[in-house]
């Protein structure tokens, strides 16, 4: 399988699929490249190099003891991006991956960079503070780092069944293989690093990444994310990035990827040939 070397040795994993403009996909949180698929496939079969890697301590990347922070994740995208030579990228991150694309952004500049798109994604400060009043309370993110240390497993089986994908909501029809995925995917992650990737997503602000963001920029959200609420997701990363296009997914949950595949992906190639 294919490796590159972060700064610190770890090796983290990609998939590289087709030929062209390169896009790459940031995954979420606790999942891997493998959540892409339906996007890298699409993606690849319209003419665009389509690449998703597996950020450290999940999938098939080293599952290091440390490094389990946004600002290392976002060296190892740059070691990726360096490595590969990819130039007029297109990063699309979702959930999590939202914010390790925009502080990559943050740290290496736009350089490399064409475009930007944001999923579902965790910018601009997840967590409520007293200079972020309308977040979500810390006491959310215990629970979470409770149920991982309780029995990480039903925790992942929970986020599946109910709020991930919007199965909790009446009239609600998300298929067993796609549960059973995200459960797959969560248990590759290492125990500790999946653990410490909640406070890397959760209590990091990228408030000052997203102000550093200068290139046309596409933000998309569902208004029923119970996972990252519209209002605190996509509605405030738009309002803050210059220019940036606000697209929104009515009833839609935090999993669309899945749930909206098929909306999302001509979204992205409109968006890429815009």
């Amino acid at each position: 399988m294919p490796y590159i070397t972060a700064a610190d040795g770890a090796r983290i994993h990609y998939k590289d699929w087709g030929h062209g403009r390169p896009v790459v996909l940031a995954h979420g949180w606790p999942l891997n490249a493998d959540s892409w698929e339906a996007q890298q496939l699409h993606l690849a079969s319209h003419g665009f190099r389509a690449v998703a890697h597996d950020r450290r301590g999940h999938g098939r990347s080293d599952q290091t003891w440390l490094g389990n922070e946004m600002n290392t994740y976002a060296d190892d995208l740059a070691a990726l991006i360096d490595e590969l030579d990819l130039r007029d990228v297109t990063l699309v991150g979702f959930s999590t991956g939202g914010g390790e694309v925009v502080r990559y952004i943050g740290r290496h500049g736009t350089g490399r960079v064409a475009q930007l798109v944001l999923v579902s994604a965790v910018p601009p400060f997840m967590l409520r503070t007293d200079d972020n009043p309308g977040g979500v309370p810390a006491e959310v993110f215990d629970a979470i780092r409770a149920g991982s240390l309780a029995d990480r497993s039903q925790l992942y089986r929970d986020l599946a069944d109910g709020p991930f994908f919007g199965n909790n909501r009446p009239g609600a029809a998300v298929s067993q293989g796609i549960r059973d995925a995200f459960w797959r995917q969560g248990l590759q992650s290492g125990h500790r690093n999946a653990y410490e990737c909640v406070a890397a997503f959760s209590a990091t602000d990228f408030r000052a990444d997203l102000d550093a963001v200068d290139v046309p920029t596409l933000v998309i959200h569902g208004d029923d994310d119970q996972v990252v609420p519209f209002e605190v997701g996509g509605r405030a990363s738009a309002a803050r990035i210059k220019n940036a296009a606000l697209k929104v997914y009515p009833g839609a949950p935090h999993g669309i990827t899945d749930t909206h595949k098929d909306q999302l992906n001509e979204d992205l190639l409109a968006f890429l040939g815009s």
